[in-house]
This record gives structure tokens, sequence and C-alpha cells, in this order.
């Protein structure tokens, strides 16, 4: 299975995904099967991103959820 998200979607799907995984996975995810493609995903994303290791990522971090909000 292919997924594609631009560079802002992965940016931001990444940060929500480390952040889910510092949580207890069990409180927010009721079912232990849906937290190995959690994992991967996350992983997955991680490596895909060299940004998230940049010193400006919470700038570009900002800067991508900015883009993706839809306007008013």
């Amino acid at each position: 299975m292919t997924i594609k998200l631009t560079s802002d979607e992965a940016l931001v799907l990444s940060h929500r995904l480390e952040k889910l995984q510092m949580t207890d996975l069990s409180r927010v995810v009721d079912d232990p099967a849906v937290w190995a493609p959690i994992h991967r995903i996350a992983g997955t994303l991680d490596k895909a991103l060299p940004m998230v290791f940049a010193s400006d990522y919470d700038q570009q971090l900002e800067a991508a959820r900015q883009r993706l909000r839809p306007e008013d």
C-alpha cells in the first residue's frame, strides 16, 4: 500500500504521531492491534523527514500547520 502526503502533511502527521507515542497508547487507542501500524507509520515518516532534526524544526512545523489550516 502506498500513501502519498505532501511535505507539510507528513511533517504535521509525524509530529502528532510522535506525541501520541509518547503518551500511554492504551489510554488513547483501545485496540493494541493498532499500535504496530502507528509505530510503523511514525518510523517511516521520521526516516523520510530530515527536517525533524533541523534546528528550526519548530518554525518549519508551525509554517506547515499554517499552510494546512483551512482559510476562514
